[in-house]
């Protein structure tokens, strides 16, 4: 008969420096703190680490803070509380967060563990990249911030390296109205087909897009950002130009086709979203209707 394997070694640290301390030395222990990515893995024998270090008694990660115009979120900080605590400064972020899962899902899974897994598809990506978040990462050989839209390198792959822990996600405070659309085959518990948030930043006149689930990695659409929009005369905002906002937007995706959907399904979902964002964040913004 035989012997089942050996459990592998479990770290728990009781702060950051220790967790980094533990991490330079065993660089093969995957971090965990809500574990709804990894554990699903290890579930399905899709992977089985060598180690794990548990992350979730490190206190620094499991805080947000105000830092002026922006707020700074730790890591370890659950779904849950960004939409209980943060919709009203993060609205597309707490929309977003709203979309993952079940309940039970969202008291556990955390923003950073949707950053470390860097899946396509993660619900959390595209109000990062509408805003321009910046990701803090630390090791023991010191501390840097990247940019979300340099974060992601390719399917499931970051600029993270060994030794590195994605310790808080800094996100600009909202200074307009955002929104965040989800495409899935049903309303919950869902990977989404394709998925858009937009940000209207009111103070510098311009706009922000994040594209999930079309594409390697998550993506902005620059020149659907571009499109000249009328501050001085909103009324004179149409459909003809969300329409044409949207048509960019799904240039700029390039999904594939898969069991969840098609390209070509996935380009006019992308399309249609687009066109209806940007509708609801200039109506809240200037209380107006498109015209035709």
């Amino acid at each position: 008969m035989t012997a089942p394997a050996a459990a592998p070694p479990f770290h728990r640290p009781g702060d950051l420096g220790e967790a980094l301390r533990l991490l330079a030395a065993h660089p093969e222990a995957v971090p965990v703190a809500g574990g709804t990515d990894l554990m699903v893995a290890v579930n399905y024998r899709l992977t089985r680490p060598a180690a794990m270090l548990d992350l979730t008694r490190i206190g620094e990660l499991r805080a947000w803070s105000d830092a002026g115009d922006a707020i700074r979120i730790g890591s370890g900080v659950p779904y849950t509380r960004i939409v209980a605590e943060l919709a009203t400064v993060l609205p597309g972020l707490a929309a977003a967060a709203r979309t993952v899962g079940s309940p039970q899902i969202r008291n556990r899974g955390t923003l950073g563990g949707n950053l470390a897994t860097a899946s396509p598809a993660g619900d959390g990506h595209p109000p990062l990249l509408a805003t321009g978040a910046d990701i803090e990462i630390a090791s023991t050989r010191g501390t840097r911030t990247v940019p979300v839209a340099a974060f992601f390198t390719g399917p499931k792959r970051s600029v993270l390296q060994p030794g590195e822990l994605i310790t808080s996600v800094i996100v600009p405070k909202a200074a307009g109205p955002q929104q965040f659309l989800k495409v899935g085959t049903r309303n919950a518990m869902v990977i989404a087909v394709c998925s858009l948030a937009v940000a209207l930043d009111l103070e510098t006149r311009r706009l922000g897009t994040g594209i999930g689930s079309a594409g390697p990695t998550p993506l902005t659409a620059p020149e659907a950002d571009l499109i000249e929009l009328p501050w001085t005369r909103p009324g004179l905002f149409n459909d003809a130009l969300a329409e044409e906002f949207g048509r960019r937007v799904a240039a700029a995706a390039r999904p594939i086709d898969d069991v969840r959907g098609t390209a070509a399904y996935r380009r006019h979902a992308l399309a249609v979203c687009a066109a209806r964002a940007l509708r609801r964040v200039w109506t809240a913004a200037h209380g107006t209707e498109s015209t035709r």
